[in-house]
């Protein structure tokens, strides 16, 4: 487990920016590989009108404060934006950090938040997902220097579009959240550097076996593409504190216990009281070598910004 880089996803709702600011600092000082937040105009966990932050404002703010850490959302909603649009953002990002930007991107599932914004949140999941391709298609190519134009019947209407200045990074990796069997591990086997899943290890195990699949079709080695993995642990010295930590954390954020009881990502307890699979799960061969569930990568959620070094 040793090769196994760790990251950590800050919660956007709920708290002021100096706080939050301040966790960014803290997360790049004890020398995570990633930082990660939200993509949502509204808050997720809980009441959805409660202050939320931008997530691509965001990044390029953390970009200032931070010195290594490597800087993504999780994920972006591609609803939101112009494909063009996201990947001279995220140019502009990685040129500002001297190359630390990741391309986490993803189909959308907050309806809410699309119909009061007036965003376009198509018929359902698959055609989201349909966009989705398109859009991580074109900026495969954007990043690669190519000029780009919509396909014929294409949701966009890019029109030889170039990028300009290209990113620092010669290939800036793409990150796709999600782990839907026939279209969204299609798009990763196609296009993805990273993918993003949770689940536990028979979950995730099969949704590796069928992106295994994905890849024999398109052609397209699996071991080029990393794993990872996300939970959202709450370790403390005895499970009665993690436990009063984890119910104040969801006081805060308006979300009742009820709402997140079934939540298996949720890590809660002691290091010693970890859910079994947690330190017992099947290995799987990936790009990095042997680990967990095929995981290269863990991202662990912080709520109220408080964020504290992980043993793992």
């Amino acid at each position: 487990m040793t090769d196994i880089k760790t990251g950590i996803l800050l919660w956007s709702q709920a708290t002021p920016w100096d706080a939050f600011e301040a966790s960014a600092i803290r997360v790049d000082e004890l020398g995570y590989e990633h930082l990660w937040t939200w993509d949502h105009l509204y808050a997720i966990f809980g009441d959805p009108y409660q202050p939320i932050f931008e997530g691509y404002t965001t990044l390029a703010a953390w970009v200032k404060v931070t010195r290594r850490t490597r800087l993504g959302l999780l994920v972006g909603a591609n609803t939101f934006r112009n494909p063009g649009l996201v990947a001279k953002t995220l140019t502009t990002i990685d040129h500002l950090s001297g190359g630390r930007a990741i391309a986490g991107l993803g189909g959308a599932w907050f309806e809410l938040e699309h119909q009061e914004h007036g965003i376009d949140f198509g018929s359902g999941f698959g055609q989201r997902l349909d966009w989705l391709d398109e859009s991580v298609a074109a900026m495969r190519a954007l990043f690669a220097g190519e000029t780009v134009s919509s396909p014929e019947g294409g949701h966009y209407a890019l029109d030889e579009l170039r990028l300009l200045p290209p990113p620092v990074q010669e290939r800036l990796p793409i990150m796709i959240g999600g782990s839907g069997e026939k279209k969204t591990l299609r798009t990763v086997a196609a296009y993805a550097d990273i993918w993003n899943a949770m689940g536990n290890p028979d979950f995730l195990r099969h949704k590796v076996e069928v992106l295994h699949r994905h890849c024999d079709d398109v052609g397209r080695d699996p071991a080029e593409i990393e794993f990872s993995a996300g939970c959202k642990p709450i370790i403390r010295d005895t499970t009665e504190d993690a436990r009063r930590v984890w119910e104040a954390q969801m006081e805060h954020n308006r979300t009742p216990m009820a709402d997140v009881a079934d939540d298996t990502t949720f890590w809660v307890g002691t290091p010693s009281g970890l859910p079994a699979w947690a330190s017992s799960a099947p290995v799987a061969t990936t790009r990095f070598g042997r680990c967990r569930a095929g995981a290269r990568n863990a991202v662990a959620a912080s709520q109220r910004h408080r964020p504290r070094r992980v043993s793992w």
